[in-house]
Order: structure tokens, then sequence, then C-alpha cells
């Protein structure tokens, strides 16, 4: 077993913690030299399940890693444009959001213009332990998949939350259940020539987008879109609410009470969640149509009902539908089952298992999301996009990023100047609890 040691651990090289690196780099070189930033997958991909060739980001392109926090940045994605000779053709289509693949390669583009944090690939974590020097926490031993462990003052966890697979459907051969995040890999290996039967369970973007592509992908399939809600939704959105997107209003959440937070939230839920953008609405209701318009039958819509049970039987799942006006139950046999469900609202496992080995018994984060311990502390832990219900409905989003890295590095000085010398280290593995 190989140990190591960095000040600064970053698990996840997504947009929060490409986001960080960046901040370290131009706020705190000196600390960015001791940081590292550990990605489990063999390169830096953003959203590769659902990279379809035609989906829009949903934020501006000045939302980006840097430029609210430093628009003079070289790692803005107006940086990125010119870099790879696309900046005129960009400002000629007019367009404020730019398509997902191309924010997708700009984030790839960041990580390998890092010049002081290092990024390393194919390093998956599966647990975190506190390090302890008497009652004191001193650090974090991070253990990965491969075995090795890696010790740290620092620790930022933004690996994102674990997605949602309704608890039906958990039973169900994983082989015939597709999760949005897995979507495109999952259906490349699919035969394009067989009648699936499809079921896809959401109201939301994402699956609103599986149940256009699926048509695509596979051809001869019979696509079922199935939602709880009494239909479709738009994102409801304006300029007026969008000003709760901005970095800004981090402070007044976090200020405000708890019932404040909740109504808040609950006002904005459809700002974000359960709604579909108006160029994807448009798109699915002329798909419908047109699918009417020419006899085809082929697409069907079931809304208003819950998946109450699931079964495999033989080559078939059967689903368990409960009509939630009337209590009427129906059975519906499928092929495979696309999940356009999005992510789990608790904390990660992750983090969970964090907290009950320091034996917390709630997770909390300060204003600038420093994880809240029970004891002394030389050291710190800090979570990004899972901080919804404190620091508001952008936290697992683009929108705030650069403010959120500004805040968690400036925090992170202002800790080791209080608490360590600058040449302070963990070098103790036999120190961990």
């Amino acid at each position: 077993m190989v140990k190591h040691d960095v000040e600064l651990l970053a698990v996840g090289a997504g947009p929060a913690n490409l986001a960080l690196s960046v901040a370290l780099e131009e706020i705190a070189p000196g600390l960015a030299r001791e940081s590292l930033v550990i990605e489990r997958d063999q390169e830096v991909s953003w959203q590769p399940g659902m990279l379809l060739p035609e989906a829009l980001s949903q934020v501006s392109f000045l939302k980006d890693l840097v430029t609210l926090r430093n628009p003079r940045s070289r790692f803005s994605f107006l940086n990125y444009l010119h870099a790879v000779g696309r900046l005129a053709q960009f400002v000629n289509m007019g367009s404020f959001v730019p398509y997902r693949i191309e924010l997708a390669g700009y984030l790839k583009w960041t990580a390998d213009a890092l010049s002081l944090v290092e990024v390393q690939h194919g390093r998956e974590c599966v647990e975190v332990r506190p390090i302890l020097e008497g009652s004191t926490l001193a650090g974090w031993a991070t253990e990965l998949a491969d075995g090795d462990t890696i010790n740290s003052r620092y620790l930022v966890i933004g690996g994102g939350r674990d997605k949602r697979v309704p608890e039906q459907l958990r039973g169900i051969a994983p082989s015939r259940v597709i999760h949005s995040t897995e979507y495109l890999r999952r259906i490349a290996g699919l035969p394009k020539d067989r009648a699936y039967r499809v079921v896809v369970v959401g109201a939301g973007q994402s699956a609103a987008e599986l149940f256009s592509a699926v048509q695509s992908d596979l051809p001869e399939s019979r696509p079922t879109l199935l939602t709880r809600s009494i239909g479709l939704n738009m994102y409801e959105s304006s300029k007026f609410t969008n000003e709760l997107y901005y970095g800004s209003f981090v402070d007044e959440f976090f200020e405000a009470g708890p019932e404040a937070r909740r109504r808040i939230l609950a006002q904005m839920h459809h700002t974000n969640y359960a709604g579909l953008a108006p160029g994807t609405m448009d798109t699915l209701y002329r798909q419908f149509y047109l699918d009417r318009l020419t006899g085809r039958n082929r697409l069907k819509m079931i809304t208003m009902h819950d998946i109450t049970a699931a079964r495999e039987q033989g080559e078939e799942i059967v689903l368990e539908l409960t009509d939630w006006r009337t209590g009427a139950v129906q059975e519906i046999t499928t092929d495979l089952v696309l999940l356009g469900t999005g992510f789990a609202p608790e904390m990660p496992a992750l983090v969970r298992r964090l907290a009950g080995s320091l034996g917390l018994t709630d997770i909390a984060v300060t204003r600038d999301y420093r994880l809240i311990v029970n004891r002394p502390s030389a050291a710190a832990c800090y979570l990004q996009g899972v901080n919804e219900a404190t620091h508001g409905i952008a936290d697992s989003l683009l929108s705030i990023l650069a403010n959120r890295a500004n805040d968690i590095v400036d925090d992170i000085l202002t800790h080791r100047a209080a608490h360590l010398g600058a040449a302070d280290r963990i070098t103790a593995p036999a120190a961990a609890a």
C-alpha cells in the first residue's frame, strides 16, 4: 500500500473542483502546488451520459468556472473558444448558451491547462477516514479503489450527489435499467434493429431528452413517457427569479431562518426541477403531433401515475402503476426502463459515512462550505454542490461555481493562517484513527 501526502485533496474533477483549482492557481499558487484533484474516470468528462448532439446548456457561458470571479482570467470560456479557433463562430451564432458538448470540451481544456494543481485520472475514492491526534482532527485519510491512501490536511468533496433510482426498481437487473448518467454508453451497446418497448420515467429536462433521443438511437423502439405529474411544464423563469441564482443571493439565503429557506426553495422548485426548456418542450410536442398525424402511434405518455411495484418476468419487466387520482392499478410490460429521475436529495453516501466516522448526528456546513465538526480541528473538509438546503437552489448548478471557489479558497487560507505553520504537514499515517 502506497502512502501519499498532500495539503489539499479534491475528490472529483467536475466543474466544482475545476473552478476550485483555477481559483487556487490564481489566488494561492503556493497552496495550488500542494493540491491534488482525483477523478475516477480516465478523463475529465462532464455529463458523459447526456452529451446528446443538439443538447444545450441551460446557463449562460458567462457563468463559467471563473468569469464572475475574475473576468480577466485565462481560464474563461471565451478564452477557450479563442484557443480552439471557434470564437468568431460562437459570437456569430448569437447565443448566450453553448451546446453541452462544447461546455464539456471547455472543462476538459481547463483541466489540461492547469499548471500548478495536479489532476490524476482513474483514481476512485471509496472511503474517507478522519486522522486524529488525541481529540484533535488533524487531517483526512482518503482510501482509493486501487488500495492507495492519500493523506491531506484539507479535503474538498465535489463528486456530486448519488443518482436517484426509484425504490421499486432497485431489484430489477441493472442491465434493464439505465439512468440518464449512463445513457449514451449503455444505449450504444444495444442492437438498433430490435423493437424495444421502452419506458422513460420522469417529468424534467433529462427525461424529455431521453425520450427524444431514444427515438433515433433505437429507431424501432416504442417509447412511453411515464410521469407522476399532470403533464409536462416549462421551467418557471424570469429575469427577476433568476436573480436568486446570483452568487450574492447565497448570503441572503444562508442568513434566513429554516422556514423561510423552505418557502424560498418550494417557490423556486420549478425554476430548476420538473421542467423543460422551451425548445425541448416544442420539439417534444411536435414529435407527438407528427406521430399521431402519420398514424404511426409509436409514442405514448402516461401521466398522474406512480410506480408502486416492479418485477422481472422472463425477459420482460412488469411495472405496476397506480393512478393517484382514482387508485386504479394497471400493469404494463417493457423491455427497458430509462430514468430521467435526477439525483437523490440527501447527502451522498460518502459524506454520510464520513460524518458517521466523526460521530456527527447532523451534516452542516458554514457559510464558506466547511463541514462543522464536533471537536478541535487543525484540518477542514469542504462540501461542494450538496448544500441546497442552506445555500440555495443554485448550489448544485454552474451559476455560483466561481463565487463558491473564491469563498472556499479564502476560508482555507484564513484557516491555515490561524491553525498551521507554513511547513506543518501530515506525515504520520500511524496517527489515523
